[in-house]
Formats: C-alpha cells, structure tokens, sequence
C-alpha cells in the first residue's frame, strides 16, 4: 500500500454529473496506462475513493475460490496500527465458500449497496462479516461492494467501498448515482488489470513471483531520472541466502527452490507495496528502496534479516547477508548503485553469516 494512494479528496460540494463523468474518462485513461500492477490496484481504490468520499477501500483480486486482499486503505487502521501491522492483519485470503458481501459478489457479479452493514435483512442472500470489525475493533456503516468484471464478462475481483462521509464528516448511505459511476469505474479497471497483468508475466521471475532483473533495471533507470529531478533519495538492498549452495547439494534442488520462494515472500511480506522487490540471480534478491534513506535502508534489512532468521523455513532455518548502497550517500550515479551494493555484500559474505555491510 502506498502511502500516496491513501488521500481521497475531502468532503465538499457534490460535483455535478458532467464534472464527474469527464473525470472517470481521465481516470480511465490514466489507469490503461498504467504498466505497473501494484500501482494500478492502488490508484483504482484510490480514484473509487475520490468518487464517494469513502473513509475506506478494499480491492480483492479472485484465484480460485479465494478472495486475496490486493490492496488495503483505511484512514482509520492506517492511523491506529501502521501500514505494515495493518497488512498483516488483512494477509489471510477470504474463501468464497466463507458468507460475506465480497464472496457473494465475485460469485454472483451483482452490486450491493448498503446503507448499515451491520443490518442486512435475514431474507438476503448474503451476509455482512463482521469477523475483522470485531477483531480490529471497526465500526462500518455504510458499504458499496461491486464487481471487478474483464472483457469476457468473468469476474476477476471485487471493489468493496465503506463508510461514505458528506461534508461534515458524518457516516452517510452512497449515493445512488455515484455507485453507477463506480460500476463504470469497476469496468474500466477490470480490463486495465487484465492488460496489466499479461504485461506483468513478462517481468515477473516463474519461481519466485517476484521481479526480475529486466524490471529491475528498467525501473533503476526510471527512480534514478526521479532521484535527479526531485532529489529524493533512493537505496538498494541486497540479500544473499547463506549457504544456499549446501542446501541444493544435501537437499536436492526442490529444497532450494522451496527456500527461495519462502525467502521472496517474506521479504514481500515484510516490504511496502512500492518498494520493488527482485529475484536479482540465484540466490541473490535486490529491493530498491524508493524515497528512502541510508539509514532507512539500514533499518529495513535489519528488520527483514531478523524475519528470516526468526522463520521456520520447510527444510531448516535460514540466515541471509546484506549489502546496502545509497543515492547520493554512497554513490552519485544511478550506474555506481548496483555496484556498490554488490560490493557491501561480497564484504558480509566474507565477514560471517547473518551480516550486514553498508557501502
């Protein structure tokens, strides 16, 4: 989650009709040029948001008969718990098999507009699931919850909307009209996912599901243009599994290849939506730390480093060594990062396991 995505236009005047539809056209053109997948989910919630003054949103994407929460905004949970705790509390999928608003949607593709989640009538087909309010002490009001359906009519995710707000800040139904417009909304983003995602396999690694090197440059070479124009500093982390080797040779290679997907989703896990995390080679994984310092950096690999230490791994605990470099801290051309970096960590490996070394 991003912390950019999270800021919905304030409650004020209701836009007229026109003013609202020549927006969802520059929404809508925005999102199908948007190449980045994480980014795209993030601004679709964002731009619903916009459209209905909602305190919160959440987009799931369907795979099978589960529901993944891809995107997550709450002013509310941001503000108590933290982006990070308040991902973790949202990592556990919904099953379709699990009676809730977002499951009956994605099975149905029908819209459901409430004015009081909490008082769904006994005769509906479907049932609030107050499981998370109560488990996060939340209280949702109002709920707008609307299919994500492609080209082909099929349903790849839902766009659930909660607790409208008007002008004073007071918890309203959604109005009637804005919920065509989020319909439309809905419409527009499906295929905008679609497209984004079969451009994704190409930069995606097959093992890991994370990034490869290609994406990896590609987007080096666009935060480093960033770095020059706005003079936001950008790190790069690199971790190397120690010992990796002895596992593929005791082990066999299913084992190593069961570390380096459990390695990448921790790191994943434990990352910001925009934080672009890479399978870099072998063994080897490169996070660029976008808008973040040296001594973030610092911090983050510390933090990640002592995730994977702690994690009982399927075939034995797991140790992995940092190298860290810095613009400008360490190195003034977007070039010199990688090398850098590179180097910090040749110097961990060298020092011992479980080492960080900082260019």
């Amino acid at each position: 989650m991003s912390d950019k995505a999270t800021d919905p236009t304030k409650p004020g005047d209701k836009p007229s009709v026109t003013q609202l539809l020549k927006r969802l056209i520059q929404v809508g053109i925005g999102l199908t040029s948007e190449r980045d997948l994480s980014t795209l989910l993030e601004r679709i919630v964002t731009e619903a948001r916009r459209f209905t003054n909602a305190e919160a949103g959440t987009l799931f994407l369907r795979e099978g008969d589960l529901l993944r929460f891809a995107v997550v905004q709450n002013d509310v949970l941001r503000e108590r718990m933290g982006e990070l705790e308040m991902r973790r509390q949202f990592a556990e999928p919904l099953r379709l098999s699990q009676p809730s608003l977002a499951g009956y949607v994605a099975e149905t593709a029908q819209p459901i507009c409430l004015p009081d989640a909490y008082g769904v009538p006994k005769s509906r087909p479907y049932v609030f699931n107050q499981d998370l309010d109560v488990r996060l002490h939340y209280q949702t009001g109002s709920v707008l919850v609307v299919p994500l359906q492609d080209a082909t009519r099929d349903v790849i995710g839902v766009l659930q909307l909660i607790n409208a707000r008007d002008a004073a800040g007071e918890v309203v139904p959604f109005d009637p009209e804005l919920e065509t417009l989020v319909q439309a909304l809905a419409s527009q983003a499906a295929v905008a996912i679609r497209n984004a995602r079969l451009e994704e396999l190409s930069f995606k690694d097959p093992l890991t599901a994370v990034y490869n090197r290609r994406y990896f440059m590609l987007r080096l070479e666009e935060e480093a243009r960033r770095h020059v124009r706005f003079a936001e500093p950008l790190s790069l982390v690199l971790f190397d599994i120690d010992g990796f080797k002895t596992i593929n040779d005791r082990l066999g290679h299913r084992a190593g290849d069961d570390a380096l997907k459990e390695t990448a989703q921790l790191i994943v896990t434990n990352s910001r939506s925009f934080s672009i995390v890479t399978r870099y080679g072998g063994d080897e994984f490169a996070v660029l730390l976008v808008n973040t310092s040296k001594s973030g950096a610092v911090k983050y690999a510390q933090r990640i480093r002592d995730v994977i230490e702690r994690h009982r791994f399927s075939h034995g605990q797991l140790t992995v060594s940092v190298g860290i470099a810095a613009l400008p801290d360490d190195v003034l051309a977007s070039e010199d990062l990688v090398p850098a970096a590179d180097r910090a960590l040749y110097v961990a490996k060298r020092v011992g396991r479980s080492t960080i070394e900082i260019a």
